[in-house]
């Protein structure tokens, strides 16, 4: 097998700081390595993706210590907010782009297009992890169909949830951020009061602190119903997922929704918003049964509807329980995401790159 750089947000594994992209960058880069490749990890420093002068510097002096011909897997976090540091080396190094969330999609959206776009074009490959994903950057930059691949994240398999009957434990595992809807979550729950239920939110509290703030204050109008943890992994949020009934998902946007998998991975159905990838990971079991209910996102009528009518009906539970087992046989592991990131990787190691001198 051959060298990969990887070029990754320092702080990936920091458990303080749990997110989807960071875990797919830990299981793929782990992945290749079992492979047989020989991964060469380079952490940048920086919030990305505005890392201020010094993460911009930090990432343009790595890529020109990567030698010649290099084949270099980026998270796209990184990537498509540093043109600057990456097309100029793009003649020079096979660029491959793993983009989790395009920054083109988010608002204020105008000027990270054209950053994205240049980033893209001049890539070897891009790699999205969903089929939505895929479909947008087409939208957005009308890249050519087959420069750009799909690695659906993988799910480690769990024990199942045993649920209580009444349904009530529902679990929101997601950075308490307006783009995950927390907001919307609260307003739903709240036409909900009569009914017995409890919610636990697993997640960062010190991404968007004043949004965090806000929302907790508005929590307490329900009257302790709803309990923020903070973030939690490993051991902890496996027990927090055995102890929940249903997965509840409020989010503006999502490109998969890896935490869909994860429940789902425990046979637990799961109430979320329609948005980007979601219904890909949501599926549907062999029999063709969906695990779960999907509403419009920014809705929280339709979604504490949704609610109630899980709270109230013990037909449908055991019906989305039972399809939320049949789509855990389906769910893929780690080792096929990590194959299709090394087939690309494979293709692109096998284009002649142009040597340094006549690139410049």
């Amino acid at each position: 097998m051959s060298d990969v750089h990887v070029i990754v947000p320092e702080g990936i594994d920091d458990p303080a700081r749990p997110s989807g992209g960071n875990t797919y960058d830990r299981r793929v880069c782990d992945g290749l390595a079992a492979l047989g490749w020989t991964v060469r990890e380079h952490p940048v420093p920086g919030h990305w993706p505005h890392p201020g002068e010094a993460g911009y510097a930090a990432l343009a002096r790595t890529v020109r210590r990567i030698p010649d011909g290099a084949v270099v897997l980026l998270d796209g976090l990184i990537a498509s907010a540093a043109p600057e540091a990456l097309v100029p080396e793009a003649r020079r190094l096979r660029q491959v782009v793993l983009v989790h969330m395009p920054l083109g999609h988010r608002p204020p959206a105008a000027a990270a297009r054209a950053r994205e776009r240049d980033v893209l074009a001049s890539a070897s490959a891009v790699v999205t992890t969903s089929r939505w994903t895929r479909r947008r950057l087409a939208e957005l930059y009308a890249l050519p169909v087959d420069r750009i691949h799909v690695a659906e994240p993988g799910t480690d398999a769990a024990a199942l949830a045993p649920g209580t009957p009444g349904g009530g434990a529902l679990l929101c595992v997601a950075a308490v951020t307006r783009g995950k809807g927390h907001d919307v979550l609260l307003a739903g729950l709240a036409t909900a009061a009569g009914l017995s239920w409890r919610c636990t939110c697993a997640g960062s509290l010190e991404r968007d602190p004043a949004f965090a703030a806000r929302v907790q204050r508005d929590a307490r109008g329900l009257g302790g119903l709803v309990r923020f943890t903070g973030p939690l992994t490993g051991p902890d949020l496996d027990r927090a997922y055995a102890a929940a009934d249903l997965l509840v998902l409020a989010s503006r946007a999502e490109t998969y929704g890896m935490v869909v998998t994860e429940a789902l991975a425990r046979g637990l159905p799961v109430l979320a918003t329609g948005v980007g990838g979601v219904p890909e990971a949501l599926g549907h079991g062999e029999d063709g049964s969906v695990p779960g209910l999907l509403v419009p996102p920014g809705d929280p009528a339709a979604l504490g509807a949704a609610l109630r009518r899980w709270l109230g009906d013990a037909g449908l539970r055991t019906r989305l329980r039972s399809a939320a087992r049949e789509r855990r046989a389906t769910l893929r592991p780690w080792s096929a995401t990590t194959a299709d990131i090394a087939g690309v990787l494979a293709s692109v190691e096998r284009v002649l790159a142009i040597p340094a001198g006549a690139a410049r």
